[in-house]
Formats: structure tokens, C-alpha cells, sequence
């Protein structure tokens, strides 16, 4: 199969001042990164836990899509905010086009017709047909807006079928701020500003109780998340383990979280003293808070136990509903030390976790 080329494009939202097939921001070369932010139309708080829950999925979905890492994200009752890192891409072969498009399009709907198989038949041929193929995918890809557009517009038509609603649910395109990702300061802070919304909201107290944020997922999840993986990109983590970056972190969370804006007390969120005792303890969490974190993630919907029991019930589904499970069995001690877990203790996950 051929192999496609694009040039990046970093085109923006609203309030940048920036325009199309730009590298603008970090002085290293064309990956840029930008803290986006979109709001409910009329402010409502339409999005319940169900709808934050499906938020996440779509949005983990297209941002493997467009080839873009979701470094953090928050997930709020009327607007989210998420921190993109569009990374420099030169070429993309067929297969890997393909592969793409089977995540945004696992089955053909009215939109997207045509499905992996005659998709492929038509790149072995390399007609006009299939340059014009690879074009329209390419446009988009590596591109902060598109991934925008098609996180927000996958889920509006899920929430208003849900719901029986029409109409428009968000109040604007979306507002987007450049964020200089070579400098680990600047990537710390607006990360932690977007981790820190629900205990600004008091939400929580403490952002890893909040499932709906990339801290709480990278929390959670394991060292085969993708939120342990595109979180090191705010935190500068080259010679450090997982838990170390996430140690390293929540000292970084609880110090902004207790820090006063502008010399006013009353808006500080987090408590000094306990900032502190983060500090003083390295940002650790105790095993029994590592526990009631990543139990809840692992068997959300899901089957827990040894390997053979997971996989038994995996068959089951797959034979009671002639689905394939999306799924597959995950170890708790992938990512933790053999003391921490019960030998031989696994858990059903999905695969975009």
C-alpha cells in the first residue's frame, strides 16, 4: 500500500488569534499543545455521570483518530475543558489510514458507507479514487479544530438520541489558549488548572476522586493507560517510573490547589496543611487509597477474578450475544509490586482504557 503525506495543521478555536498551518507554539518544531474549553448552550447542567462517562469514550475515540494525545481533560456538568498536544506527523501509510478509520468507524453508518474491507481493495488499486480517499482523512488529522469538531459533533447526536432533544448543545465553537510545551512550567500549570476544576467546583477535595479528570484515569488506570502516558508531556518525568511522575504531580496539584488567587484566601481550594502532608509524604498514596481508586475503574461494568474466570465470562457474552467483547483480561499487578496485589487477580478492561 502507498504511503500518504500531510503537513501538519494546528488550526484553533476562538480568542487565539491564530489561523491555519501553524507551529506557533513551542519554538521546537510543528507539535503544538492547547488547553480548550466549551461550555452548554445557556450554561445548563446537562451532563450527568452517564453523559460523562460516554463524553470520555468519544473523546479518547477521535483523538486516536486525528492522531492526537489527550494530555489531561475535566469533565464538568456544563462545559469540559481538555489540554490537546498535536503532535508533528510526516507520513502515514495505508494500513495505518485504515486502522484509523476502523476506531472512528468500527461498522459503516449513513455517513461513513463504506467498511475496512472494500476500503482496502480500493488503496491496492491506488486510482484517483483512493488519492482522494487518503486526502479527505488527512484534512482530518493532526488538527486541534477537527478533533473538536468531531468529539463535540459525536456527541451531541448521542445525547440529543438519548434524550429525545434537537437542536444545538454547545454555546460556541470552542475557545482555545496555546500552551508552550517545551517549557515543563507552563504545561504543569494549565494541566494542573484543568485537574484542579472539580475541587474549585467542590466537587471533591481531592481531584483523584473525580473519575472525570485525567488525573483520577491515569490514576486508576494503570501504567497501560493512555492518561499515564500522555500526562508525562506536563510533567517533567524523563527519568522517573509511573508512580513517581504521578508522586510527582499530586505535589504539584496540592501546591497550586492551596495557593491563593490574586491574595485572596477564600479562593484557595485545597487546605495548606494538607498540601503540606502531600508534600512531606512525596505525593504517595497509601495502598488502601490506591485500592478504592483502581477497583472501581477495573470492574466498572465489568468481572473480577483470576484470569480463567475472566475469560469464561468473556466467552459467555460473546456466545449469548454473538458480540465480540471489547474487552480483555487485565492483571492488577501489571503495574504494581507483587505485594500490593493479590496474586493472579484480574479484571475485565476495555480496550480505549
Amino acid at each position: 500500500m502507498a504511503t500518504a503525506r500531510f503537513k501538519i495543521k494546528h488550526t484553533s478555536g476562538t480568542n487565539t488569534g491564530v489561523g491555519s498551518e501553524t507551529s506557533a507554539d513551542t519554538g521546537t518544531g510543528a507539535t503544538a499543545t492547547y488547553h480548550c474549553v466549551s461550555r452548554i448552550v445557556g450554561g445548563e447542567f446537562l451532563l450527568t455521570d452517564e453523559c460523562k462517562e460516554r463524553m470520555r469514550s468519544i473523546m479518547h475515540q477521535v483523538s486516536e483518530f486525528c492522531g492526537v494525545q489527550v494530555v489531561t481533560y475535566a469533565l464538568m456538568t456544563n462545559h469540559f475543558h481538555v489540554l490537546v498536544r498535536v503532535p508533528e506527523q510526516g507520513e502515514l501509510s495505508d494500513t495505518e489510514l485504515l486502522r484509523r478509520y476502523s476506531v472512528l468507524y468500527p461498522k459503516p453508518t449513513k455517513w461513513a458507507p463504506a467498511d475496512v474491507k472494500m476500503l482496502a481493495e480500493m488503496l491496492k488499486k491506488d486510482g484517483e479514487e483512493a488519492e482522494a480517499w487518503r486526502k479527505q482523512m488527512l484534512r482530518r488529522m493532526g488538527d486541534v479544530s477537527e478533533f473538536m469538531k468531531t468529539f463535540k459533533q459525536r456527541f451531541s447526536i448521542w445525547y440529543n438520541r438519548t434524550h429525545e432533544r434537537e437542536g444545538t448543545l454547545w454555546s460556541e465553537r470552542f475557545s482555545s489558549t496555546i500552551v508552550q510545551s517545551d517549557k515543563f512550567f507552563a504545561m504543569e500549570a494549565v494541566a494542573a488548572y484543568i485537574d484542579l476544576n472539580p475541587v474549585r467546583a467542590r466537587i471533591v477535595k481531592d481531584p483523584k476522586d473525580y473519575r472525570w479528570c485525567g488525573y483520577a484515569e491515569a490514576v486508576a488506570t494503570g501504567s497501560n493507560g493512555k492518561m499515564r502516558r500522555n500526562l508525562r508531556y506536563a510533567v517533567s518525568s524523563d527519568n522517573l517510573s509511573d508512580e513517581e511522575m504521578l508522586e510527582t504531580y499530586r505535589v504539584v496539584l496540592f501546591g497550586k490547589g492551596a495557593t491563593a488567587k490574586r491574595g485572596d484566601p477564600s479562593a484557595a481550594r485545597i487546605d495548606a496543611e494538607v498540601a503540606q502532608a502531600v508534600a512531606d509524604a512525596g505525593g504517595k498514596l497509601p495502598l488502601s487509597e490506591r485500592l478504592l481508586q483502581r477497583v472501581p475503574w477495573f470492574s466498572h461494568g465489568g468481572v473480577i477474578g483470576d484470569e480463567a474466570f475472566v475469560s469464561a465470562c468473556m466467552t459467555q457474552y460473546t456466545n449469548m450475544t454473538r458480540r465480540r467483547a471489547k474487552s480483555h483480561p487485565v492483571p492488577f499487578s501489571a503495574d504494581a509490586t507483587p505485594a500490593d496485589w493479590p496474586a493472579g487477580l484480574c479484571a475485565l478492561r476495555r480496550h480505549q482504557h
